[in-house]
């Protein structure tokens, strides 16, 4: 019996008639290191010891004799909420990598996973981790790097895949729910969104895969996390973009990065979310990147080719202020170009 398969998700997993679950990607995990790696030191902390949860902490190792105050970057890997850990040498490499470059301390939190775990218990374990992090606010937590090192005024959420998708969710669940008594606001500032996984059982829109083999496998991937959910793909978790009735306005942050890639079969709902944001009232900024030619979480399987190299550009420009700045100096040309057209319209010199 145990060697009978009862479901075949190659190349994610199989399901035995047992119960036995064998994970065939993302099992593999590395440890911490205090040796500078990319010149990035980490450590590993429990930050749910009733569910036995933890996470891996990354800090600039030039910051560490410092008492400089860094952007703080809470991370949700990806994995269709099934496979893959925060501790794995992909999402340890990026995190590496990703704080290298944006001169942050970052958090990688590991949640618990489908479908032995099935949703919604992965968004709430983010949030007992997001709760956890803000325990830190007033200097004093369990976690020496965040007290001496965590600036809590710039803390961004970001993730890839279903890692994304959970950061949206935390970020909208901050806006109505304190993460902290020190907070007069959501304490989020900016979220990174990297591959969305947003879904629906229509396209939404008509340059959307209309692929059936294609649609099939993400919604029995969905199904296979979300079993219990009576509306499949629609479920409001997942179909974030197109639902009329998930409204987005409230998004507990000023300001989004949406990252995608051309050939991604989610690609369209990376931009469906940024026209979402633009169109029904949320008030910050929102910026999107497509990489061309590329296809889902490239940036993870390749992360020195020249595209993944552009995303972690601007990625890390991002926390660092960068986008915004162009952003705003773009916004103030075209004010400008605005201004001036309407004065020629009016014939004033």
């Amino acid at each position: 019996m145990d060697s009978e398969i009862a479901f075949d998700y190659s190349p994610l997993l199989k399901i035995y008639k047992s119960g036995r679950i064998e994970r065939l990607m993302g099992e593999t995990a590395v440890p911490p290191s205090l040796t500078p790696e990319n010149g990035v030191i980490s450590k590993d902390v429990v930050y749910s010891p009733d569910d036995n949860l933890s996470a891996r902490v990354y800090l600039p190792e030039k910051a560490a004799d410092t008492d400089e105050k860094l952007p703080l970057l809470v991370y949700f890997h990806g994995g269709g909420f099934i496979i893959e850990t925060a501790f794995s040498p992909t999402y340890h490499n990026f995190l590496t990598a990703a704080v290298s470059a944006s001169d942050c301390i970052a958090v990688s939190v590991d949640y618990r996973r489908a479908p032995e775990h099935p949703l919604p218990i992965s968004f709430d374990d983010s949030w007992t981790s997001l709760k956890w992090v803000f325990t830190h606010i007033a200097g004093s937590g369990p976690e020496s790097w965040f007290n001496k090192h965590a600036d809590f005024s710039k803390v961004f959420l970001a993730g890839d895949s279903a890692g994304a998708n959970i950061a949206h969710h935390m970020a909208m669940r901050a806006a109505k729910e304190k993460l902290s008594p020190e907070l007069s606001d959501s304490g989020i500032f900016g979220i990174i969104l990297v591959h969305p996984y947003f879904w629906s059982k229509t396209p939404v829109d008509d340059k959307e895969t209309t692929d059936a083999a294609v649609r099939s496998k993400i919604e029995a991937i969905w199904m296979m996390a979300s079993p219990n959910n009576k509306d499949g793909v629609d479920d409001p978790w997942l179909n974030v973009v197109q639902s009329d009735s998930v409204d987005i306005s409230g998004l507990g942050c000023g300001k989004v990065l949406v990252l995608v890639a051309e050939k991604d079969a989610l690609v369209r709902q990376g931009w469906g979310y940024k026209a979402k944001l633009e169109k029904h009232g949320w008030k910050g900024k929102v910026e999107l990147v497509e990489s061309e030619g590329e296809e889902h979480v490239f940036h993870l399987t390749r992360p020195d080719c020249e595209n993944a190299l552009e995303a972690m550009k601007k990625f890390a420009g991002f926390i660092k202020g960068e986008i915004l700045q162009l952003c705003c100096a773009d916004q103030d040309l075209e004010l400008s170009q605005l201004f001036f057209e309407k004065k020629r319209e009016s014939g004033v010199q």
